[in-house]
C-alpha cells in the first residue's frame, strides 16, 4: 500500500536519448541506473518470469567512453550450453501468463510482446499464434520484456518521449537469412519515428527495443512547460561502436514542487448538420476512446439553411493532434474544422486503485491538501442503485484519502 504523497513524488516525464542505440537490458539499464531503488523488485519480476536461481540478474557499474552508468546482467552459469529456441507466440505468451506477475505488469509484458508478433506476422503473411519469435526464444529476452514492463508500471503515471533514433546501417544474419537494417520488424514498429544516420552501421536498435519504444507511445519533445531535472540514468549495450558511446540515457523530470503545471493542448472545432444524431453519436465515441484526446463536446445549434446541426468541439493534447484530425473526418461528415492551439494550467494527479475494484484520481490542490474523486464507471459496476454508489463512494474516497490505495 502505498500514500498519496508517494504517487505524486514520481517522475511525471522521461525522455530517451538513443544515442548509441536500444534494446531491452538497456532499457531497463538505464531505468534502474536513475532508480536504483527499484533494482529488486525488478529483479524478482524477471526471476518470476522464469529465469533458473543459477542465473546472475541484476544491474551492475560499467564505463565507457568517458560515461559511468550501469549495464545489465542476464546470464547463465559458465558451463551453460546455449540451446537457440524458435518458439511461437503462443508459447511465449502461455508462459508470461502463468509467471507470477502483478497484473498490470503481465498485461504490459504481454503488450509488449504481441506488438512484435503482430509485426512478424503481417511482415511473414501467417497467423499471429503461429508466429516464431527467434529473438524472443531465449529466457533472457523474454525477461527483458517483463523486465522493462515492470519499469514502465512502477514509473506509472509518467509520460515519455524520445530523442531521434540512429537507424544504423548494413546487414545481420538472422532465422530468415541475411537482412538489411534495420531489420524489417523494426522498422515496420518504428513507423513514423524520427531518424538520423550517424555514420555508424550496425543494428542499433532491436525489435524488442524498437516494440517497447512503440508500446510506450513516445512525443518526440518534451511536454510544453517549464520541467525540472531529476534523475539521469545510462544504460549500456554490449557492442563496442566507434567514437561514440553505445549507451542509452535516460532524463527524468518532476514537478517543480507546485501542484498547478502548464501544458498544452489542441482545439478544433466543426459543424455538422448532414450527419444523423444516432451515427454522430457513434461516431464522437470513436473520438473520445483516441489516445491523447481529453474531451468531445456536442452542442445543438442552428445552421445555413435554417438547419439543425451540431457544434462539436474536440480537446486533444498537441502530440496526438494529427492523428485526432483523422478521426474527426474519417468518423464524421464535417468536410472542414478549425483548429488553435491553447494553454490550460492544471493540477498534480495521479490514478490509483482503491477497494472493491473501483478506482480513484488523485489531486493536490494549490494549498497541499489531497483531494480524491472516486470512478464512477467502477462504482456503477459495483454497487446497485444511488444509495449503494454513493456509499460505496464514501468509503472508496475516505480509505483513499487516508492513504489506503494500491498505484497504478
Amino acid at each position: 500500500m502505498a500514500d498519496l504523497d508517494t504517487a505524486m513524488e514520481r517522475p511525471r516525464h522521461v525522455h530517451l536519448d538513443v544515442l548509441g542505440g536500444i534494446a531491452g537490458d538497456m532499457f531497463i539499464a538505464a531505468l534502474l541506473d536513475a532508480h536504483p531503488n527499484l533494482a529488486k523488485g525488478t529483479i524478482a519480476a524477471i526471476r518470476s518470469a522464469g529465469v533458473p536461481a543459477d542465473w546472475v540478474v541484476g544491474p551492475e557499474p560499467f564505463a565507457g567512453a568517458g560515461l559511468v552508468g550501469s549495464r545489465m546482467r542476464i546470464d547463465p552459469p559458465e558451463d551453460h550450453e546455449f540451446d537457440s529456441q524458435h518458439r511461437t507466440y503462443a508459447s511465449i505468451e502461455s508462459d508470461i501468463r502463468a509467471a507470477e506477475l502483478e497484473p498490470t505488469v503481465r498485461d504490459r509484458a504481454l503488450g509488449i510482446v504481441g506488438l512484435i508478433a503482430e509485426t512478424e506476422a503481417e511482415i511473414h503473411g501467417v497467423p499471429v499464434d503461429d508466429v516464431v519469435l527467434h529473438e524472443l526464444g531465449a529466457i533472457d529476452s523474454v525477461a527483458d520484456v517483463v523486465g522493462a514492463a515492470h519499469l514502465i508500471e512502477e514509473l506509472s503515471p509518467a509520460s515519455w518521449s524520445t530523442s531521434p533514433l540512429p537507424v544504423g546501417g548494413g546487414f545481420i544474419d538472422t532465422a530468415h537469412g541475411r537482412l538489411p537494417v534495420p531489420a524489417p520488424a523494426t522498422q515496420r514498429l518504428l513507423s513514423n519515428f524520427p531518424f538520423v544516420d550517424d555514420g555508424i552501421s550496425g543494428e542499433r536498435i532491436t525489435p524488442t527495443g524498437a516494440a517497447i519504444l512503440r508500446y510506450l507511445d513516445p512525443s518526440f519533445q518534451l511536454p510544453y512547460g517549464v520541467h525540472r531535472s531529476a534523475e539521469t540514468g545510462h544504460g549500456f549495450g554490449t557492442r563496442e561502436l566507434p567514437g561514440v558511446a553505445n549507451v542509452l540515457r535516460a532524463r527524468c523530470y518532476v514537478s517543480d514542487g507546485d501542484s498547478i503545471s502548464d501544458e498544452q493542448v489542441a482545439v478544433l472545432e466543426f459543424m455538422v448538420d448532414d450527419q444523423t444524431p444516432e451515427d454522430l453519436a457513434v461516431g464522437l465515441d470513436a473520438v473520445r476512446e483516441l489516445s491523447g484526446v481529453l474531451e468531445v463536446l456536442q452542442s445543438a445549434v442552428g445552421t445555413k439553411k435554417g438547419r439543425i446541426g451540431h457544434a462539436i468541439q474536440v480537446l486533444t493534447m498537441v502530440d496526438t493532434f494529427d492523428e485526432t484530425v483523422r478521426a474527426c473526418f474519417e468518423q464524421t461528415t464535417t468536410i472542414g474544422l478549425r483548429y488553435r492551439f491553447e494553454h490550460r494550467k492544471v493540477l498534480a494527479r495521479a490514478e490509483a486503485a482503491g477497494v472493491q475494484g473501483v478506482s480513484v484520481k488523485a489531486v493536490v490542490r494549490p494549498s497541499g491538501a489531497a483531494t480524491v474523486k472516486a470512478d464512477m464507471g467502477d462504482l456503477g459496476q459495483n454497487a446497485s442503485g444511488h444509495q449503494g454508489r454513493q456509499l460505496l463512494r464514501r468509503e472508496v474516497e475516505t480509505r483513499a484519502t487516508d492513504g489506503g490505495f494500491d498505484e497504478q
